[in-house]
């Protein structure tokens, strides 16, 4: 049943980073404002990501966090070539290298987690404090991210986001995988804090789309999202992590790998859609001010 999981969070993975990219690019023209709901083109990418998002869902019901969440980050390879389309240019080598450095260094040290699947058990009060971490993380990315500018800013507000959509995956796997077959285990505040969540996180990310740097955003939480939720499900759920000391040294080479390549993200220039200047009339550009003349002579 790992497999089956596995196939169905590579498609929806797929489709989030569709809708990823229709949805910067219109983030980038309105901002993070109540605009955007008047963009189909950011509705479409809504719910592509939606699709994405839910077929992720069904994935945990299946597999395990630690398993499941690795899967996403191969889409940063796609989802930024995806967004240099929208814009009407090629990909930057920067954009292409430094994704396939986060997707390999992130990818790599995702298998060095087991992938042994364990019933997910969390108790409330686990739970609320997972959630108040995860607010005190959101309060501190976002106090930091109205002080700084460009990448550090759009970095800032994924780390922000990174957290929140991770939070949203480990109450779904806790829901989904620990329903058995008992639909009335549904009945749980539990249930109604994914919405929530998932709200909380989809304008985290419209905030760090908004900014322009996509790629460093989409990035920022990729890396962020899965190593959380890894955390989450070895420290809450009690999902294996590896002990052995033979994976030490792999795991800092791909941490450096996904640094570096985080940071060739960074430094690329932004997009941004401006709507083209009107034309200006010649009349316009004279130097001299153009006066009226009398025909009454």
């Amino acid at each position: 049943m790992t497999w089956v999981g596995l196939i169905i969070a590579l498609a929806g993975a797929l489709g989030y980073a569709l809708g990823a990219a229709l949805q910067q690019y219109e983030a980038v023209a309105e901002g993070a404002s109540f605009r955007l709901v008047r963009r189909p083109r950011w509705w479409i990418g809504g719910v592509i990501g939606f699709t994405g998002a839910c077929l992720h869902a069904v994935a945990l019901s299946f597999a395990p966090l630690v398993a499941v969440q690795p899967i996403s980050v191969a889409t940063l390879v796609f989802a930024v070539p995806l967004a240099a389309f929208m814009y009407g240019r090629k990909p930057y080598k920067a954009e292409i290298f430094g994704s396939i450095a986060v997707a390999v260094g992130l990818l790599w040290l995702m298998l060095l987690v087991p992938h042994h699947s364990v019933p997910p058990r969390l108790g409330d009060g686990a739970a609320l404090g997972f959630l108040a971490v995860i607010g005190a993380i959101v309060l501190v990315t976002q106090v930091g991210a109205a002080r700084v500018h460009g990448p550090g800013r759009a970095l800032l507000l994924s780390v922000g986001a990174g957290v929140v959509t991770a939070s949203v995956s480990t109450f779904v796997r806790v829901v989904g995988g620990g329903m058995e077959g008992d639909w009335g285990r549904l009945i749980h505040w539990f249930t109604l804090a994914v919405p929530v969540l998932l709200v909380c996180a989809v304008v985290l990310l419209q905030r760090s789309y908004a900014v322009g740097y996509f790629g460093i955003a989409y990035a920022g939480v990729q890396v962020v999202d899965p190593i959380t939720s890894v955390l989450a499900g070895a420290l809450l759920l009690g999902e294996p992590l590896p002990t052995s000391p033979s994976t030490a040294v792999p795991a800092l080479l791909a941490s450096a790998l996904t640094v570096g390549g985080t940071i060739t993200l960074g430094r690329l220039a932004p997009d941004h859609t401006r709507p083209a200047p009107a034309e200006v009339p010649p009349a316009a550009l004279s130097p001299h001010p153009v006066t009226a003349t009398s025909d009454a002579n």
